[in-house]
């Protein structure tokens, strides 16, 4: 109940706004872009830039209101409002979009199916990737770009060196059919937990260890509760930025250039940050003393591959069947 009346609460001031007759026309195009990282992650400031560039271009048509840290609405909550038009814009993972009925996205949670960030690339901005985008618009909504966060790694209370490590471990993972997969692969126990409850989860022993980006690991402090991370680098993290399709349909065709140039420069401030962050997340997690970081090496590596490889065959009909594997494979290696 609490979730619904923030989400009619929120939409009544949104259509306080776009009902209030000519004097609209004086008003601001208002758009909240709600997410659930921290500022200072990658996502939250290309958010911020997002912000910046638009403000700034439309010379005051538009405001930008950005919610980080779940301020708004938790993970859990924030398509639903999307959908209705609380909010207009979202970056949530991909894997988000498989319960919304366009499980194709959910092949970015597949592990160890892309080498490295540029094979992401190679798929995620040529046409395979746009027309993934493309999926989204029958459920309400505008697939506008995709967000780098670095690859996933393993962090618990124990060493984690090789997949027999993680046996019987509680690992928390966002909402992913994939995710789970994973986990079991490995003979761990997934638990599905809203980003925002993953501290606490992690402090108190709900749960026994995590996996997710070095950006996350560090801005939201979980490497303080966790005392060793793997490097493993199963999956890559990254987002979906999306909007409401009939706001973002329903905006002066000037205004939506405006914005459609703004969020391609903000998505190549945002890789650029990711890249950099990655980096300087590992370094910090190092000299905190609080986490021991590991990197497995190549025989490690290979055991890791080799024990998740085989949730590609297990998950194909949920990311849309092997042609939507075979199809990534394809565009992402030269």
């Amino acid at each position: 109940m609490k979730f619904h009346k923030t989400i009619l609460a929120a939409f009544g001031v949104a259509a306080t706004i776009a009902l209030s007759g000519p004097a609209a026309a004086q008003e601001p195009i208002i758009i909240k872009f709600s997410h659930v990282a921290a500022s200072n992650t990658p996502k939250g400031q290309a958010a911020d830039y997002f912000k910046k560039l638009v403000e700034e271009r439309t010379k005051g048509r538009v405001k930008v209101d950005v919610y980080p840290n779940s301020s708004l609405f938790k993970d859990k909550e924030e398509l639903e409002a999307l959908q209705i038009g609380a909010v207009q814009m979202l970056a949530p993972v991909p894997g988000k979009f498989g319960p919304m009925g366009v499980k194709e996205f959910e092949v970015f949670d597949l592990p160890y199916i892309f080498k490295d960030i540029k094979a992401v690339h190679r798929f995620a901005r040529g046409p395979a990737g746009t027309a993934l985008l493309k999926k989204l618009e029958p459920r309400g909504l505008v697939g506008l770009s995709y967000w780098d966060n670095g690859f996933r790694v393993m962090s618990a209370n124990k060493p984690i060196r090789t997949p027999d490590d993680m046996r019987g471990l509680k690992m928390r993972i966002n909402s992913s059919k994939v995710n789970s997969a994973i986990m079991q692969s490995v003979g761990a126990l997934p638990q599905t937990l809203a980003f925002s409850e993953v501290y606490l989860a992690l402090q108190t022993g709900v749960v026994d260890g995590t996996e997710g980006p070095l950006s996350n690991l560090y801005t939201q402090k979980q490497y303080e509760v966790q005392k060793h991370v793997s490097l493993t680098y199963h999956t890559i993290s990254n987002y979906v930025v999306v909007a409401n399709k009939k706001f973002w349909d329903g905006l002066p065709v000037d205004i939506r250039a405006t914005l459609e140039l703004a969020m391609k420069e903000a998505t190549a401030f945002n890789d650029k940050i990711a890249e950099k962050d990655e980096a300087e997340s590992l370094d910090a997690i190092r000299a905190s003393g609080k986490s021991e970081v590991y990197t497995p090496t190549a025989a490690e590596h290979e055991l890791w591959v080799k024990a998740m490889l085989p949730v590609h065959k297990e998950m194909a009909s949920r990311v849309g069947g092997q042609q939507v594997i075979e199809t990534v494979r394809a565009a992402s290696t030269r």
